[in-house]
């Protein structure tokens, strides 16, 4: 992954309670935003994670950009214990870019990630609105949107807002309904986390397996596996562009050192202790002589 800078946005809306996700929509969110703080870490030490809630009173920053886990734990701690209301999609979305332009490396990419369980109450124009200003921020965003709604409208909603932002596939849509497995599991082989070599939709991979090189395998079979396997591979594509970084600079700087000015290796003293150069004070003066010879002849 490149180095990023994210933030994670959870719904704890009245409908987190739901108990579809065993033990209920909130610690699945939990569960699923320490996977995403892992991943995004430990594929670059230098992206930073932050935290927000959208739900409740209407939304608030838990936690800033950082890179210490116990700070994340702290703020989904504290979200737990404000699981009430109904959620506040835009408004979120607008604060946690906001975060983002605090963030202190301004090299970092900018990033969304949002958990969605409960109805918006947003129009759709609205969100399309605000799809488009994201896309000029140059934001990624991304939505998880899980659980057993019954309004169909959210799901619409969400797919015109990621038709109006993305580029390039770099905003996507994850819909994960209910199942036996984890959410957290589920997540793993989505391209929210594996990139452009998972396929969309409930967490299944692409026809060709995924791009985990010569590995060719169901990622949805052994997620952990899977997320193991990318974090590897983008750990050596890392290690390598470094690597051929640090060569090139090596070659420059050898280069620079071979260039010598001229006259650099000529001593400073000729063999008969008179300063070198163009040419001595001895030999300059039977220059003179030798001319003054050749008048006095004419």
């Amino acid at each position: 992954m490149p180095l990023q800078a994210v933030m994670i946005v959870v719904d704890n809306s009245e409908s987190a309670r739901n108990g579809d996700y065993q033990p209920s929509r909130i610690e699945a969110q939990s569960d699923a935003v320490n996977i995403i703080f892992d991943s995004i870490t430990q594929s670059n030490p230098e992206s930073s994670v932050g935290l927000m809630s959208m739900g409740g009173k209407g939304p608030e920053v838990l936690t800033t950009l950082t890179t210490e886990r116990g700070k994340l734990l702290d703020g989904l701690y504290r979200t737990k214990k404000k699981v009430s209301g109904s959620s506040h999609l835009a408004t979120g979305i607008q604060i946690a870019s906001l975060a983002l332009k605090h963030r202190q490396n301004k090299s970092q990419r900018q990033r969304i990630i949002v958990f969605v369980c409960s109805p918006v109450a947003d129009d759709e124009k609205k969100l399309v609105s605000l799809a488009k200003k994201m896309k000029k921020g140059n934001i990624d965003i991304d939505f998880v949107l899980f659980g057993d709604l019954d309004d169909d409208d959210v799901q619409k909603k969400l797919e015109a807002f990621n038709n109006a932002v993305k580029t390039n596939e770099n905003s996507h849509l994850v819909v994960i309904p209910p199942s036996g497995k984890l959410l957290s599991d589920q997540l793993i082989t989505t391209p929210i986390l594996l990139g452009e070599g998972a396929a969309g939709g409930a967490g299944g991979m692409a026809e060709s397996g995924g791009d985990f090189g010569d590995f060719d395998f169901d990622a949805s079979a052994d997620p952990e596996l899977a997320l193991a396997l990318r974090m590897s591979m983008d750990e050596e594509n890392a290690r390598q562009a470094k690597q051929a970084q640090e060569e090139a600079e090596a070659a420059k700087k050898t280069g620079l050192e071979d260039i010598q000015e001229e006259g650099e290796n000529q001593p400073l003293l000729n063999e008969r202790g008179e300063p070198s150069g163009s040419g001595s004070a001895g030999e300059k003066k039977d220059d003179k002589k030798d001319d003054s010879d050749k008048m006095d002849t004419s």
